[in-house]
């Protein structure tokens, strides 16, 4: 028996060709060409191809990934203060001031205050970023819709507002941008007390960058009764820095247990900790030391490693040997 659809022009259409795709593309957009007077259409197509550019190039999702992954990298950054002496101006004869001389000049009390005022700016900066980059994304999203829309008729109307979404989000774009690099600070009041005869320099504060310090879990190998463990840095600094490791046993059974546990000061980015327990396991977390300008810390990288099980409890079964020839266990043969 025979089954032949008619009609719908199925039983001439080769379904597994690919031809067959674009032939349909290419009628779509033969009836969509005839809702147009030529030169709309050529208008409707001059602008879908400038909004399909937009999309793949100044907005792509390859782009728009990068900087949801350099968001999230500055998330877990470390911000500091830094002391900066200001460009002097022509003929000025204020001699330059070292950072590490101003700190001497700075009063300690007003220093905390700009701290204060250095985390905040940091958590508003990094909540604007989020804001932002959720901007693009739903910007992106809206645009794309329109892109995908059959009917050339409302694309052409409302391409006005479409010239007010892509500058609106070129401008959004170029505010992420400019923003991802911390700036300066902002000071409503003189850090330096009064020193007497002595000119007061001149000051600017900047809030400085630091990479996040994060765990080699290749490197990182739990033993028996001891851990090794190594840790890194993106982007190695130009002098070398403190470090603040802790562990902690997790779920300890008896008061002796929790004492398994400390902080420990590290001058480099290794270090063993040993006399562990056995077969448990152990949280580990490293960061910078605590540093005078560090003003915003928001995360601190963790690691989980459960040590090796020991040797069997109880006497090891022993065997007797043949006359003549010593006692041996396995492994020793």
């Amino acid at each position: 028996m025979n089954f032949q659809v008619t009609g719908l022009g199925l039983d001439k259409m080769k379904l597994d060709s690919p031809q067959s795709f674009l032939d349909q593309e290419e009628a779509e957009e033969a009836e969509d060409r005839q809702l147009l007077e030529p030169e709309a259409w050529r208008t409707y197509v001059e602008r879908r191809n400038a909004l399909r550019e937009f999309l793949t190039s100044d907005l792509s999702p390859q782009l728009l990934k990068r900087h949801h992954a350099r968001m999230e990298l500055l998330r877990k950054c470390s911000y500091y203060i830094e002391i900066l002496p200001k460009p002097l101006a022509l003929g000025d004869q204020n001699p330059l001031v070292l950072p590490s001389t101003m700190f001497q000049l700075i009063d300690p009390w007003k220093f905390q205050r700009m701290k204060k005022v250095g985390t905040a700016q940091t958590q508003i900066q990094l909540l604007l970023l989020g804001d932002l980059l959720e901007q693009l994304d739903h910007g992106r999203a809206a645009l794309d819709s329109l892109l995908e829309s059959p009917n050339p008729r409302p694309f052409l109307a409302g391409w006005g507002l479409v010239e007010r979404q892509l500058a609106d989000l070129s401008a959004v774009m170029d505010s992420f941008l400019a923003m991802m690099v911390p700036g300066r600070l902002h000071i409503k009041h003189r850090l330096v007390s009064d020193v007497g005869a002595t000119k007061i320099p001149h000051i600017r504060l900047m809030l400085s960058t630091k990479m996040p310090v994060m765990f080699d879990r290749k490197e990182s190998v739990a033993y028996q009764d001891w851990v090794s463990l190594r840790w890194f840095v993106t982007i190695q600094p130009a002098v070398p820095e403190q470090f603040e490791l802790r562990f902690k046993l997790l779920d300890p059974r008896t008061q002796q247990e929790c004492l398994q546990c400390g902080i420990i000061p590290v001058a480099a980015c290794t270090f063993d900790v040993r006399n562990l327990l056995p077969n448990r396991s152990y949280r580990f977390t490293v960061k910078r030391a605590e540093s005078y300008t560090l003003v915003y810390e928001p995360w601190r990288d963790s690691l989980t490693l459960q040590t090796r099980p020991g040797p069997p409890e109880g006497p090891a079964p022993s065997r007797l040997g043949k006359p003549g020839l010593p006692l041996t266990t396995p492994s020793e043969r």
